[in-house]
């Protein structure tokens, strides 16, 4: 087993990732937001991922995306069609 992937919040971070979920967003971007607010609550991948009914890889997908891109990382790119 590689080394546990995890993401540290700031308060100001944490504020905006949970006002998420009261804003009329996409529920796939509240999901992803109540994944990384999770994981820096000390939630380990695989619990995630049983938490939401997600392969695991999905889970540490979002979190790659959070640390790599931010808040943008949250919303679907656009469509080819």
């Amino acid at each position: 087993m590689g080394a546990r992937l995890r993401v540290f919040l700031t308060g100001e971070q944490d504020q905006i990732l949970g006002n998420l979920r009261k804003e009329d967003v996409p529920q796939k971007v509240k999901d992803r937001a109540s994944v990384i607010r999770l994981n820096a609550d000390g939630w380990y991948v695989e619990k995630i991922a049983a938490h939401f009914n997600w392969n695991e890889k999905t889970v540490r997908k979002v979190l790659r995306k959070w640390k790599n891109e931010g808040l943008e990382g949250l919303w679907e790119l656009p469509g080819r069609g």
